[in-house]
């Protein structure tokens, strides 16, 4: 059997890391379960927390979102009482999240949850192996992959 022919290979790179982010999305998620949070969830939470009261633009650039995206994630965070919106104090075109008091509870709980699952994934693949994996894939994030525009046909 060729490398071709083996289950699971690809040597497409999309295609090995979407297989790669179900695998460890799945895991995080069982981890966070307890929380009721999703790792998509925690995940927001989180960059909220970090970036204070971030303009939903700012969220979505950071997260590689689009708006539409960031706002169907949001929504059951916002009916949760996790989150609030209000409006820019300088500019009210302007979005801002923040995280209220029982959505900093929510996120302490769910921290606890998400560092055994993260101590359990480096122990299974190397406290280096792991930053290294973090570090190439935050420069494949960092990639500007924008396809050119196709010449028009003649």
């Amino acid at each position: 059997m060729t490398d071709l022919q083996q289950p699971g290979f690809s040597r497409c790179n999309n295609a090995t890391l979407r297989r790669t982010a179900r695998r460890l999305g799945r895991f995080y998620d069982e981890a966070l379960a307890p929380s009721g949070l999703k790792g998509t969830q925690f995940g927001l939470l989180f960059q909220i927390s970090v970036s204070g009261e971030p303009a939903m633009g700012a969220i979505a650039e950071a997260l590689i979102m689009d708006l539409s995206a960031l706002g169907h994630t949001l929504k059951p965070l916002v009916r949760d009482g996790y989150v609030e919106t209000f409006p820019d104090k300088d500019d009210r075109r302007v979005k801002r999240v923040r995280l209220t008091p029982v959505g900093q509870a929510k996120l302490d709980e769910a921290i606890k949850l998400w560092s055994v699952a993260q101590q359990q994934f480096e122990a299974r693949i190397g406290t280096e192996q792991a930053a290294k994996l973090r570090a190439t894939l935050d420069g494949v994030a960092a990639l500007d992959l924008e396809m050119p525009a196709a010449a028009p046909s003649r």
